[in-house]
């Protein structure tokens, strides 16, 4: 029997269109998934390239983020006149987020708490 547990001693690394590829998904993903998406990402991809590390730390940073924004905006009066917003606001700062790491931007959403370092 052949020694061969080096493959679990350290993370392999990824190809940079892989990193990529990875990192627009984790976005992406985010859409219809929420955080749970970009978490499953960051569980599997995160250490794997500083690139998808970035990413999908961000993309789980942004969900967390804005679960917290709807539970804040729907438990106060003034917050409910303005929930309809956040959805519509997420949507287009995934897609934003997605054409960035297609392009190979370390991209950083706004107004975001970054809860995972």
């Amino acid at each position: 029997m052949s020694e061969n547990n080096d493959v679990y001693a350290k993370p392999m690394s990824m190809s940079p269109d892989n990193e990529r590829t990875v990192a627009i998904l984790s976005h992406v993903v985010g859409i219809p998934f929420e955080f749970f998406g970009p978490l499953v990402a960051y569980l599997i991809f995160n250490g794997k390239g500083p690139f998808v590390s970035h990413h999908v730390k961000e993309s789980l940073n942004f969900g967390i983020t804005m679960f917290l924004w709807c539970i804040i905006l729907a438990v106060s009066i003034i917050g409910l006149l303005f929930i309809w917003a956040v959805p519509i606001f997420y949507v287009i700062l995934r897609i934003v987020a997605a054409v960035q790491a297609s392009q190979g931007v370390f991209y950083k959403y706004p107004l975001t708490f970054r809860f995972i370092k």
